[in-house]
């Protein structure tokens, strides 16, 4: 008898588990096949339900993290760099939340044509990324882009009025005057 209450509590466990993650899992559907805005929408809805609940946010919050970071993911894909800020912020503290703004902000401080504006954008990209960085030591990507960021801002300083077009060159050595070529192999 017990056996079975226990089989029969698993059971409808698993079945309001399944209820519960179902925009969870049409959204990671969507964004297998490609389709974006439907992954999106999807995730969006399922963000919203957890939002309903702070008791099944921190009961599923494994499955509330995937949603958050797809959903950053996604709108950064789709190049929505305000919406990508926002819903970091949302966000549960963590490093991809911070990636992902850094990424945007990073965006923005490219397609900026003012100086001042576009080095503040950088410097709020250098900030998420640092945020980053310390929440996962560990990642090498993380840790390239906080450091191509330092170095653009750095750059940024001492050359403000640089174009957009040209702000990538800024961070490529520049050959010193009469230095020999190096030699390429192959």
């Amino acid at each position: 008898m017990i056996v079975m209450i226990v089989v029969l509590a698993a059971g409808v466990a698993a079945i309001a588990y399944a209820r519960w993650t179902r925009a969870v899992a049409d959204a990671d559907a969507a964004l297998a096949d490609g389709r974006f805005e439907q992954a999106l929408a999807s995730y969006a809805e399922a963000e919203a339900r957890f939002d309903r609940s702070a008791a099944a946010k921190q009961l599923f919050a494994s499955d509330y993290r995937r949603v958050m970071a797809n959903q950053l993911w996604v709108l950064h894909r789709l190049e929505r760099y305000d919406e990508t800020i926002d819903v970091a912020t949302r966000a549960p503290e963590d490093a991809l939340p911070h990636f992902w703004s850094g990424v945007a902000f990073f965006e923005k401080g490219r397609a900026e044509e003012k100086p001042d504006p576009r080095l503040g954008w950088f410097n709020r990209a250098e900030e998420e990324f640092r945020r980053a960085v310390e929440a996962t030591p560990a990642d090498w990507d993380t840790k390239f882009d906080f450091e191509l960021v330092t170095r653009l801002v750095a750059e940024l300083r001492k050359q403000p009025q640089t174009p957009p077009k040209q702000l990538m060159q800024l961070l490529r050595p520049q050959p010193k005057p009469g230095a020999k070529p190096v030699k390429r192999v192959g």
